[in-house]
């Protein structure tokens, strides 16, 4: 059985039935007849990931195979039919996106495919380049999809919504006409961005933090000097970053949430979260906008290690290795877990059921949507860890690891 827990939004899209719209605590997630088919293969039943947002929610499972909700919709589930096995899925306000293990790419919206948006179209055989289309990794935002490839090239595809596309307003209509992804930079090794927002980062081969799209409330980090722009048209650096190594960087609507790795006096790593944007429900205790990325201190998390986080529109859920569950942000929808729909200012922390905590907590992981959130066990496989390795080193020629079997077998992966 799958371990995971759900709480905020349940009518958009309905995902438990017989249970209440808002969710205010977190409760067990349950697929039906998951108590059926005992003789199934585990892998059927283990969750690899979970994206969620406004109009739809999909679980992706560790044999490729993924579900999704619909908002507003009565009917059954929909399973997920692509040839290859799915990798990843991202959701975004507007769309849609699968990663297939073959680093194929489809993608379906209104602004992806409007003759069919509810149909997948491979969006990577779009790209002119022959020689770049191979896939590494996806991720939607609010209306706009990513496409990293193989030889470290960003592309984007969309209606080019809220100057997202980096190249100035120049560029709008040869965009929208063309629909189909459009290179953004070269080099690139990370992108981050967020289901709900309409701004995003680019991290390059170098290290050097790039943003672009929507700023108000300074929600890209680039000084007060910039506050009043609430446009910004094309890719421009970000200045004044912490030190440390980059992990992750979420996008809410109103805000944007670094992770940094740094080490301490004795070599060891420790995780930091910085925030810039909107004061008001980003944790910083701070009474106006924070105009670049500014250190989120709690005590609840001060003598801990920070495992994972996630944002969602406008709510941010961590993580932590002395397996603390700390939310602070919106809490209209109960989307905190904390029994109540009070926002929370600052950090606070969330009482959990008992879960398998006799496992390791870095095996859960945490998912924001729109409105709502997941809290969800996935036992690591030899595929995440090459993953992993990937992402690490930044290609695959480096990822060569052996490992030797109860049997005496060698598994590698080259």
């Amino acid at each position: 059985m799958n371990d995971c827990l759900f709480f905020g939004s349940n009518y958009s899209p309905v995902i438990l039935e017989n249970e209440p719209n808002k969710i205010k605590k977190p409760i067990q997630f349950k697929f039906e007849n998951e108590n059926e088919n005992e003789n199934e293969n585990e892998n059927e039943k283990q969750i690899k990931q979970i994206a969620s947002n406004y109009f739809s929610t999909v679980f992706l499972f560790k044999n490729g195979k993924a579900i999704e909700y619909l908002r507003n919709s009565n009917q059954n589930p929909k399973k997920i039919q692509i040839e290859e096995n799915i990798q990843k899925v991202s959701v975004g306000y507007d769309n849609e996106a699968i990663l297939t293990i073959e680093g194929n790419a489809f993608a379906k919206g209104k602004d992806i495919n409007p003759k069919n948006p509810n149909q997948f179209i491979n969006i990577s055989s779009l790209i002119e380049d022959i020689n770049d289309r191979i896939i590494e990794d996806i991720f939607c935002s609010n209306i706009s999809v990513y496409l990293l490839t193989s030889n470290q090239n960003i592309y984007r595809i969309d209606s080019n919504k809220s100057s997202q596309i980096g190249f100035g307003s120049d560029s709008f209509e040869t965009f929208d006409k063309a629909k189909k992804p459009i290179l953004m930079m070269k080099n690139v090794s990370k992108i981050f961005s967020g289901n709900t927002s309409n701004h995003f980062f680019l991290l390059n081969s170098n290290q050097e933090l790039f943003g672009c799209g929507g700023n108000q409330f300074s929600k890209l980090g680039l000084g007060e000097s910039r506050k009043e722009e609430k446009e910004i048209e094309k890719l421009t650096k970000i200045k004044n970053i912490p030190k440390g190594k980059i992990i992750d960087i979420q996008c809410g609507n109103f805000h944007s949430i670094m992770l940094i790795e740094e080490e301490d006096e004795n070599e060891n790593p420790k995780r930091k979260l910085y925030s810039c944007g909107h004061y008001r429900l980003n944790g910083l205790k701070i009474y106006q906008d924070a105009y670049e990325f500014t250190e989120i201190k709690s005590s609840l998390f001060e003598n801990d290690n920070i495992l994972d986080f996630s944002v969602g529109d406008d709510h941010t859920l961590i993580l932590t290795s002395k397996r603390k569950l700390i939310g602070f942000g919106d809490n209209y929808f109960g989307q905190l877990g904390t029994g109540d729909k009070e926002n929370q200012k600052i950090p606070i922390q969330i009482e959990l059921p008992k879960l398998r905590f006799n496992e390791s907590i870095s095996n859960y992981h945490l998912s924001c949507g729109y409105n709502n959130s997941f809290l969800y066990y996935s036992l690591p496989s030899f595929s995440n860890l090459e993953e992993d390795l990937i992402k690490l080193f930044g290609r695959k020629e480096f990822c060569d690891i052996s490992f030797k079997t109860k049997n005496g077998e060698i598994i590698r992966s080259s």
